[in-house]
């Protein structure tokens, strides 16, 4: 059945398969949330999608952990809860009736009762059909997760072949539970982007995270308080959305502030004129491991202010490529934003550092070790 395929290809049309040059190819199945789930994961599973269909010797299909019902049965998936009981066994039975056919199983992780209902399934059932598995973990909150589900989830995530992880910061947390990891970073298309320069820096910020509580955008809106205190045009954008939009609203109207637009979801194609619209990128996550919106703003020139979650001092270097403070800590945010605008020599620093860490993040730079693993080197 190849309904989740077409979602996303129409293998027809793909270039360069295997069907195109008579020659030996990896069958891989991407396994992850599409984007109708707007976030890091399903963006990075279409990014390496995309990526991974122009090269000769792998071919490659997705298969959604949220698969669209079909006809008059997609109405539940727009219930709450129902959503869950409805996609689940679809999604079982196109795993079950798929995964015979492809040679590599490579599924998406989060933690907690996502790991348990979506790459689960997948690594038991690469299992059942003989088939190598690659689990590409991508939670920030594995230690809590692994603490708390230890007699599954660790278990489950041994029955993996490899273990892949974006940044050295996951790869001490699996250590740590005697699990052996991969780091192969999170790459952007850095050809979407448009580096563009800022001089003097405007005081136009940009938080790009949902509105979920790991991600304390609520800590973002009271450090912007205090900068418009003190620079009385400052504006903040807000992209994302999430269950705390009302919240978060609230206490835009309790700290009586001007000049913050909320932007709702907005598809990665659109977030290039976003980041060209800001001059500062804000990030204020409680829990984290190695977000792209960093990346971004760093190929787009926009200088970071980031809490120190997770693994976010892996990639970001306190005043050199960006600046750090302590999570939860707003007015220790709000002063970091306020040093970039007082100090033009700082910030051109940080933008031009964090744009020479780019490379490292492109296609080019990871390309080679998703296929050795795919060959099972």
């Amino acid at each position: 059945m190849t309904i989740p395929v077409k979602q996303l290809r129409d293998d027809a049309s793909s270039p360069r398969s295997s069907r195109e040059t008579n020659s030996p190819a990896n069958r891989v199945l991407l396994v992850g949330p599409s984007l109708d789930i707007l976030g890091g994961q399903a963006i990075q599973a279409a990014r390496l999608l995309s990526r991974l269909r122009e090269e000769p010797f792998v071919s490659v299909d997705f298969l959604p952990v949220n698969p669209r019902l079909p006809g008059p049965f997609r109405a539940l998936q727009r219930v709450k809860y129902v959503r869950t009981l409805v996609t689940l066994p679809y999604y079982l039975v196109l795993l079950l009736t798929s995964v015979g056919r492809y040679d590599v199983i490579h599924t998406f992780s989060a933690s907690y009762l996502s790991f348990l209902l979506a790459p689960t399934p997948a690594i038991l059932a690469a299992r059942l059909f003989r088939r190598r598995v690659i689990l590409n973990y991508r939670s920030g909150e594995a230690a809590d997760h692994f603490v708390r589900w230890r007699r599954t989830a660790i278990p489950t995530v041994r029955l993996a072949h490899a273990v892949v992880v974006p940044s050295g910061y996951l790869v001490d947390v699996f250590s740590a539970f005697g699990i052996e990891a991969k780091a192969i970073p999170n790459f952007v298309d850095l050809e979407d982007l448009v580096y563009h320069p800022r001089r003097p820096l405007r005081p136009v910020f940009l938080s790009n995270r949902n509105f979920e509580p790991l991600y304390n955008v609520a800590c973002t809106i009271d450090a912007f308080a205090l900068i418009q205190r003190n620079v009385g045009d400052a504006l903040l954008i807000l992209a994302g959305d999430g269950s705390e939009r009302a919240a978060l609203e609230a206490r835009v109207r309790h700290h009586g502030l001007r000049n913050v637009t909320f932007l709702g979801k907005v598809s990665p194609q659109d977030m290039r004129g976003v980041y060209r619209n800001a001059d500062i990128f804000l990030n204020s996550s409680n829990i984290d491991n190695m977000p792209t919106s960093i990346i971004e703003a760093f190929a787009s020139g926009l200088p970071v202010v980031t809490s120190n979650a997770g693994g976010i001092p892996y990639f970001v270097e306190h005043e050199r490529t960006g600046l750090i403070f302590e999570k939860g800590d707003h007015a220790g945010m709000a002063e970091q934003a306020l040093r970039l605008l007082r100090d033009e020599t700082l910030a051109q620093k940080l933008i031009r550092n964090a744009l020479a860490e780019c490379g490292g993040y492109r296609w080019s730079a990871v390309r080679q070790q998703w296929l050795d693993l795919y060959n099972g080197s």
